[in-house]
């Protein structure tokens, strides 16, 4: 990898680091050659402390280690992002990231449709939410509805109008969702079954 670390006058590049799995920023740190090939050798990440000025891996002193998975260049040859698997919290305050944010997997849109629903169900009027009246009504109304959207994307699916099928399909993550925190879980809880059938 050609890193340009002549740049600053003190050889140092900055390093990103990324949870490779969420994707979370966790922190930034400063890396000259040295501190580089030994994160290489080590598959632990090792900075330049510019405050002790020495080599400091991350984790030598707490065991909260960033073990390493891989490593890019940015188009200047100057800036590097580092993704790591996090052994514990990453900030030396004790919280997932520098920014004191907790790293989850966050999936985006869909994550803010489960924080709706999961609002929805503890604070709206069940006359007024089409979701809180469903929770009013229980876990068999729901999943009763999950069943028929279920059968509505399957016969969707065999027609050749599109739109029908994804507005079906929408309807049935929808209800789903609702459905998996009826149940007390989250679509985390599905994905984590979905990554320990990963061969």
């Amino acid at each position: 990898m050609d890193i340009d670390f002549s740049k600053s006058a003190h050889g140092l590049i900055p390093a990103i680091i990324q949870d490779s799995e969420t994707k979370n920023v966790l922190m930034l740190g400063y890396m000259n050659a040295e501190a580089y090939q030994k994160t290489i050798d080590t598959q632990k990440v090792t900075f330049y402390s510019r405050s002790k000025q020495r080599l400091w891996t991350k984790g030598e002193e707490s065991g909260n280690f960033l073990n390493l998975v891989d490593i890019k260049n940015d188009c200047d040859n100057d800036t590097l992002l580092i993704q790591v698997q996090p052994v514990g919290p990453t900030c030396h305050k004790g919280t997932d990231t520098c920014w004191a944010t907790e790293n989850k997997q966050d999936y985006g849109f869909i994550s803010n449709l489960e924080n709706t629903i999961k609002t929805r169900r503890e604070n709206a009027d069940s006359e007024k939410s089409y979701v809180a009246s469903l929770f009013k009504l229980g876990i068999n109304k729901i999943a009763q509805k999950v069943g028929e959207e279920a059968i509505e994307v399957v016969i969707e699916a065999k027609d050749d109008n599109d739109d029908l099928f994804l507005s079906e399909s929408a309807d049935l993550l929808f209800h789903y969702l609702i459905l998996l925190q009826a149940k007390g879980f989250q679509l985390n809880d599905v994905v984590d079954v979905l990554k320990s059938r990963q061969k």
